[in-house]
């Protein structure tokens, strides 16, 4: 007897997912921009997201410097980008009218209560849960600390996007484009200048712990530290808001220059130092991998430094063709893919899953070095690169 039931198709759920998730965050863009214009107008609304496109800009800009060994897939940054601006700001905001509500009821406060507890609480937890799902759902893209500071810091500079469109709009509605001391020039000055990275560096900390659960196999700290990154991330912007909004200017300045410069220091120092752990991880992978003839061992030396790489890739476009560095390129990223793989494999936190996940990205390898052979000159054009 033929079953004539419906099967579930995991593939078509799986292509249909981030498809529904877009159409999701776009119904709540269109909400928060309808918001937006009906409470302050069209015109200072474009105003403010001119404004707020200049540091997100540089945050964006740095969160790739910081993930040039191993991009993350474009796809997934704009996802995170997509949920910071508008899935974790709608839900944010319902969320902090309750707290101010509650505020009223306790304090007769609601806008500092819902400023210095309910928001730092609401929006740290809203822009950490695209990071940690995607750490639940795709422990694979995870191989670090380095991944949980990007993801956060791409997810968090789409919330401070729309933040600064709706905090730019609002002033330039009451003191227009202004001057050093008011209008959107001086809040330019201290959210775009002082303070682009306030958000990101929020939100990192939870970022670091999911990182650090990421890399270790015992189970009690792949459980406490993303929960004290995110009691970290809470902390310092409650910190922040209260400076902000009941300290005097004595005490934001205080704040800035004794907490936020210092932990922005260290947040920095962690990332260089990350990096140089990430080059030497395939640095040390990397001679086993030629060993098994996956890579030319000629190729070794370029693969082991960001400036070997670079040199290569300029090379290639210069002699060859887009096409042909694009395709180095994407042999690079696949070395290095399967390098930290191997890494992880040999530390033994690398999943249940590691060996399919080997044979899929050393299949990946084969393909992208098949590529780049085939793009005429490509890998001949590395005689000429000096090695460092």
């Amino acid at each position: 007897m033929t079953d004539t039931r419906p099967r579930f198709d995991r593939r078509r759920i799986t292509v249909l997912l981030p498809v529904l998730f877009l159409i999701v965050l776009g119904v709540c863009g269109i909400v928060l921009f309808s918001l937006g214009t009906s409470k302050i107008g069209l015109g200072p609304i474009l105003v403010g997201a001119v404004a707020a496109l200049l540091p997100v800009a540089a945050v964006i800009g740095t969160c790739l410097w910081v993930d040039r060994w191993e991009p993350e897939p474009a796809k997934m940054l704009l996802f995170a980008f997509a949920w910071g601006a508008c899935g974790a700001t709608i839900t944010s905001l319902v969320f902090n009218q309750t707290a101010h509500v509650l505020g009223d009821l306790i304090n007769g406060d609601g806008a500092t209560f819902a400023a210095v507890l309910g928001a730092p609480i609401v929006e740290e937890a809203t822009k950490a849960a695209f990071v940690l799902v995607l750490y639940l759902r795709r422990r694979d893209e995870f191989d670090g600390v380095v991944d949980g500071i990007v993801y956060a810091g791409v997810t968090a500079a789409g919330f401070a996007f729309t933040e600064n469109i709706y905090y730019f709009a609002r002033v330039f509605s009451v003191s227009g484009f202004g001057d050093l001391s008011n209008g959107v020039v001086a809040l330019f000055i201290l959210r775009g200048v002082l303070s682009p990275f306030a958000h990101p560096l929020f939100t990192s900390l939870t970022g670091i712990g999911i990182g650090i659960a990421a890399t270790l196999d015992r189970r009690g700290i792949r459980i406490a530290a993303p929960i004290l990154g995110y009691l970290g991330a809470a902390g310092l912007h409650s910190l922040w808001n209260f400076s902000t909004t009941v300290g005097t200017g004595s005490t934001f300045i205080n704040l800035y220059f004794l907490i936020m410069v210092p932990v922005f220091a260290a947040m920095v120092a962690l990332v260089v130092w990350q990096r140089r752990r990430e080059q030497r991880i395939v640095a040390g992978q990397l001679p086993g991998m030629a060993q098994e003839r996956w890579i030319a061992a000629s190729e070794v030396s370029l693969l082991a430094s960001l400036q070997g790489r670079r040199a290569w890739r300029r090379r290639v476009k210069r002699k060859v063709g887009d096409q042909a560095a694009r395709a180095v390129a994407g042999y690079q990223v696949a070395a290095t893919e399967l390098a930290f793989l191997r890494h992880r494999i040999a530390a033994g936190t690398a999943g249940a899953d590691a060996d399919q996940r080997h044979e899929r990205l050393l299949a990946a390898l084969v393909a992208a070095r098949k590529a780049a052979v085939e793009a005429p000159g490509a890998l001949k054009a590395a005689g000429g690169v000096r090695r460092s």
